[in-house]
């Protein structure tokens, strides 16, 4: 689980007007969306330097810029981590942090996605804050190759997100239980959003599939707020997952029977995917709030259908 601030966040100093449309029309109108093209160009470079830097952690040992021929002495003999799931989470990691700045946030990230470590790392180095708790791991080309190398690697770090990473608060490893940790953290937590990325794989373990239901459990004037986003890339570790098999319309209903309001991402065009993630984040955003206003100004704890996000990843 980790703790996101605004202490490193990206530039976001200009945006739209919030849209008011639906999930609908926001999915067929991307052009409506709260980043202006500056703040595209920025978003969508950062997202790429986050993935070279996964890519870097799972695979390279020494070489961390190619600066000279890729040879196999460059590589790890040994590989462990996903890539699947890291493009995704860098994009998720980066959009979650324009919105705690727009709307000064109290947001935990939990990563649920199995060996995922390569991307919350990655962040957390390219934000500054692993630098300034780990000074040898400089961000420099020395430090880089630190970064690297200590991966998933005898006397490194582990390949998923653990007390070493700065800001976790809590030991990685499992699949199944992070949707179960993210309603946790927001009992009795009013003022918390607890974004809580679920990979497609691990969705089809019995402790997350049962998590879905505890929305039942949450009451909108006391709790805070749980915002389930579903990396649907397709693929577990070797054949395509459950939820990647089903039809659009049947997801969707799968989820509204579970109580939720399903937003889809989909795509592969980050120029495209980048607005629609925005405009949805926002839209998301401001249902929590209105559910909690509500409840909170006329002390209605009927339970509500909390907003969630279906993202069928892009490339990296």
């Amino acid at each position: 689980m980790i703790e996101l601030t605004s202490e490193h966040p990206i530039n976001t100093s200009t945006f739209a007007d919030e849209s008011d449309t639906s999930v609908r029309e926001i999915q067929a109108n991307p052009t409506d969306h709260p980043l202006s093209p500056e703040l595209l160009d920025k978003m969508n470079a950062y997202w790429r330097a986050a993935n070279y830097l996964s890519v870097g952690q799972i695979y390279l040992y020494d070489n961390p810029l190619l600066r000279e021929p890729l040879k196999l002495s460059h590589v790890k003999p040994i590989v462990v981590g996903h890539w699947g799931t890291t493009p995704g989470q860098n994009f998720i990691y980066l959009h979650l942090n324009r919105v705690i700045k727009k709307y000064d946030l109290d947001m935990f990230y939990v990563a649920g996605p199995g060996h995922g470590g390569p991307a919350i790392v990655g962040n957390v180095y390219l934000e500054g804050t692993w630098s300034e708790i780990y000074p040898n791991v400089s961000q420099d080309e020395a430090g880089l190759k630190k970064l690297f190398t200590q991966f998933s690697f005898p006397g490194g770090i582990s390949s998923h997100v653990a007390p070493t990473t700065p800001g976790s608060i809590h030991e990685g490893g499992e699949l199944g239980y992070s949707l179960s940790h993210a309603f946790g953290a927001a009992f009795d937590n009013p003022g918390l959003i607890v974004a809580c990325v679920v990979g497609d794989g691990e969705a089809e373990t019995g402790p997350l599939a049962t998590a879905w239901q505890s929305n039942k459990l949450l009451n909108p004037i006391t709790d805070g707020a749980v915002l389930p986003i579903l990396h649907l890339n397709g693929y577990k570790i070797s054949n395509p997952t459950v939820l990647a098999r089903i039809e659009h319309d049947e997801l969707e209903m799968f989820f509204r029977g579970c109580g939720w309001t399903p937003y889809f991402v989909e795509g592969d065009d980050p120029e495209k995917m980048h607005p629609l993630m925005a405009a949805t984040l926002e839209k998301a955003i401001e249902d929590i709030r209105k559910i909690q206003e509500n409840a909170r100004n006329k002390n209605d704890n009927i339970r509500p259908r909390w907003p969630m996000i279906v993202l069928r990843s892009p490339k990296g």
